[in-house]
């Protein structure tokens, strides 16, 4: 069953933050490319017409490529201001992956037109280095539409750029699969070797 996020967290904060960011990643656990995060702050007051706006926004990997394509372009059109990022493959072998994702999330929030009051993020993608108030939900992009439209946003922008590295870096296959751990990917990384955009720290499941 298909469970679609909702503003209940954002119409409890809205009286007290008006500024309030969604933030979710993509790529976390791939084996080559980078992390992505996006942020996301929607405007308050309608919630109804927010809902009717992005309508069909959820979780990003319970939507297929098509609907992620054409509902991003509504999401940017609908928020007040919103920002990907990225922490390179590299970062991820240099920093780990948990502060790389803080790292692409960091510079989202920069990206920003406007200084988010409130954080509202998928669960660890907390940001403990920021005085700003926030809250980490567990399968956040299936309850919060916040959560979910910055999820969207991480994913799109994310595959665009696997689409092209693709090209750059020929029979691994990465605009298929996007850099994950598929059986494909496992075998054309035996054959070939890696990548300069393949995670160097992460371990290879053998084919």
């Amino acid at each position: 069953m298909i469970q679609n996020p909702d503003l209940t967290y954002e119409t409890h904060l809205w009286p007290h933050y008006k500024l309030i960011a969604g933030l979710d990643e993509a790529g976390r656990g791939a084996l080559a490319g980078p992390v992505a995060v996006g942020a996301v702050i929607l405007p308050g007051g309608d919630s109804a017409h927010l809902l009717q706006a992005l309508a069909g926004v959820r979780d990003s990997k319970q939507m297929t490529p098509l609907e992620r394509e054409s509902l991003a372009p509504r999401i940017q059109e609908t928020a007040l201001t919103w920002c990907v990022a990225f922490a390179s493959a590299e970062e991820v072998d240099t920093l780990g992956i948990v502060h790389a994702t803080r790292l692409a999330a960091m510079r989202a929030l920069n990206g920003l037109t406007f200084v988010p009051e409130y954080l509202l993020t998928d669960f660890r993608l907390e940001l403990p280095q920021l005085e700003i108030s926030q809250t980490a939900l567990v399968k956040g992009d299936a309850l919060c539409l916040s959560i979910a439209a910055a999820s969207v946003l991480a994913k799109t922008a994310r595959d665009q750029l696997m689409r092209g590295l693709d090209l750059q870096y020929q029979g691994y296959g990465l605009g298929k699969h996007k850099g994950y751990g598929t059986q494909f990917h496992r075998s054309a990384m035996k054959r070939m070797g890696m990548s300069p955009v393949h995670r160097k720290s992460f371990r290879v499941k053998s084919v």
